[in-house]
């Protein structure tokens, strides 16, 4: 599945513009969002133990990315979803857990093992006995992905200012499930 793929370090500030470029396929963000982001995702990789992972095709382009960091109750994505967390006795996920900031995958690459290997990859070298992430609240094939990784849905309908649809935030023990 992973024929021609290579996923390894990736220097998210050299290749934001890259990064970005697939996240805007797969999320159907446009350059006002993209912009935004931008500022966003250089920010985050200043943070204590944020790392990033890229998918890559054997002519060099950039087919897919991740990254996350050690959670912090000070991240601005801790303090909105903390109360949501709280409301069901799953606020203690936001302490001892790496979370997985974005993952992407270029929609040409979908469905071939990319994510997978993308977010097992990066948790395999986390610290921290558990993960965390949000997703749109929705049954998508992200959200069948982190299902079958072993996430549970720890809070729905979380909403976030200025997204349009809520979400679900998700944690799962590490190491992740392997099929």
């Amino acid at each position: 599945m992973l024929r021609d793929i290579t996923i390894a370090p990736l220097d998210l500030p050299a290749h934001v513009d890259e990064a970005l470029a697939v996240q805007a396929l797969a999320f159907g963000l446009g350059p006002d969002e993209v912009a935004v982001r931008r500022q966003i995702v250089l920010r985050h990789m200043t943070y204590r133990g944020a790392r990033a992972l890229g998918a890559t095709t054997a002519e060099g382009r950039l087919a897919g990315f991740v990254y996350g960091m050690p959670n912090s109750r000070t991240h601005w994505w801790s303090t909105v979803v903390e109360p949501y967390l709280r409301a069901q006795g799953n606020d203690g996920w936001l302490d001892d857990s790496f979370v997985i900031t974005e993952l992407h995958v270029h929609p040409r690459h979908q469905n071939r093992g990319i994510g997978r290997a993308l977010i097992t990859a990066i948790t395999d070298s986390a610290a921290e006995p558990r993960s965390i992430l949000s997703a749109i609240d929705t049954d998508s094939p992200a959200r069948g992905l982190y299902h079958s990784l072993g996430y549970q849905d720890l809070a729905r309908r979380v909403l976030f200012p200025s997204a349009p649809l809520p979400y679900a935030v998700m944690g799962a023990p590490l190491p992740l499930r392997r099929r």
